[in-house]
């Protein structure tokens, strides 16, 4: 049978169908509009879902944390509006009739790369997803560690500078504010004096503006910090990272790995790896979650 993979994230809503080989056979996504509930903006996703409803064995969904797996609801989240105490799973198991599982959209990135990507063959694997917000995951053994209280690796609230800036339940100088999409246009906009988004100033980076290099060094210093923490706290065999920030800027998390080697105990031993799903690792990931 097939199975199916929802990715909720802070810019789109993706949907995917995936057969045995987890082989995507259709795919759908439409953008996360604000002005909308968390319900209406998950309607088209179910159109989609419903043809299929017969050939599928479940529901895996990635959302972005905080959220409660045991309570199969969204909590407090810092890079979604409208989305808090969504009790997502009560929500596409009344329409849709399907079995759905939930995890972190990291957790579920990272699932995918342990089993089928680029941290296949090794014991230990940390996922840092770098789109508009940041993400974190860690499996062992292909197995997705969630710890005590489904908090493991939540890398976007770790401390890498002292940086005031803070909203919803982040904190100052999180990693999150500091190096996501989000963060970098922040800060650019900030700098800049108008609004600007990280597309436009990674535009301006690659042309050799002065200020844009600035923001981005920056920013890639708290990456790079970031990913020292986690070796010296998980210390895992590799870290693989994605999302829709590091895909298209590979320059930023080039300078981010070589800070952190500057700041890594055994900078030797750093083994960083891209995504190999991309942009789908979060919706393979979710797919996998219900076998």
């Amino acid at each position: 049978m097939l199975r199916a993979g929802i990715d909720v994230g802070g810019t789109w809503l993706r949907a995917a169908v995936f057969d045995a080989a987890h082989k995507m056979v259709d795919a759908f996504r439409t953008a996360n509009d604000r002005t909308l509930s968390a319900e209406e903006n998950m309607e088209p996703l179910l159109a989609f879902l419903r043809p299929h409803v017969r050939t599928l064995r479940g529901v895996g969904v990635g959302c972005p944390g905080p959220l409660s797996v045991r309570e199969g609801k969204m909590l407090n989240l810092p890079n979604l509006i409208g989305w808090d105490n969504f009790e997502i799973v009560n929500f596409i198991q009344a329409r849709t009739g399907l079995r759905v599982a939930l995890t972190n959209d990291a957790n579920a990135a990272c699932l995918a790369e342990a089993r089928l990507g680029a941290g296949r063959g090794f014991e230990s694997v940390a996922f840092v997803g770098v789109s508009t917000g940041i993400g974190g995951g860690f499996a062992i053994n292909g197995r997705i560690y969630n710890g005590a209280h489904a908090n493991a690796a939540e890398f976007w609230n770790m401390i890498v500078n002292e940086d005031p800036h803070c909203h919803k339940n982040a904190n100052p100088g999180s990693l999150n504010e500091q190096a996501s999409g989000s963060g970098l246009a922040r800060a650019a906009t900030e700098r800049y004096g108008r609004e600007t988004t990280a597309r436009e100033l990674f535009e301006r980076y690659n042309r050799g503006d002065q200020t844009a290099r600035e923001i981005v060094s920056h920013a890639a210093d708290a990456l790079g910090r970031g990913i020292a923490n986690i070796t010296c706290t998980l210390d895992p065999e590799v870290i693989v990272i994605g999302g829709s920030v590091a895909m298209f800027n590979p320059g930023y998390i080039r300078l981010a790995v070589e800070r952190a080697r500057e700041y890594a105990v055994f900078p030797e031993a750093l083994l960083v790896r891209s995504a190999t799903f991309g942009d789908d690792a979060g919706l393979l990931g979710a797919s996998l979650l219900v076998g």
